[in-house]
């Protein structure tokens, strides 16, 4: 079961059109993957497939959050900030 699942997740991230914005590509192969691992779980190879589609459709969740920028002010309070 532990290799159809990871067979049926590489498929899925194989599948996935190559997009220019890495945000966007990284969103869709983790919606893949989430939804591939949930359908294997809930209804099998077949659910795999379905789960993986759709969770490349919808998108998952966003990981990176860019470039961190930390500083102090004046009063020594550290601030961050992502970009």
């Amino acid at each position: 079961m532990r290799k159809l699942l990871i067979a049926a997740s590489l498929a899925a991230l194989t599948a996935l059109p190559v997009t220019a914005n890495a945000q966007s590509s990284e969103r869709t192969a983790t919606g893949a993957v989430i939804g591939g691992t949930a359908g294997a779980v809930v209804a099998g190879p077949v659910g795999a497939v379905v789960g993986g589609t759709a969770g490349a459709v919808i998108g998952g969740p966003r990981i990176t959050r860019g470039v961190k920028r930390c500083w102090y002010d004046s009063r020594g309070f550290r601030h961050c900030r992502y970009r």
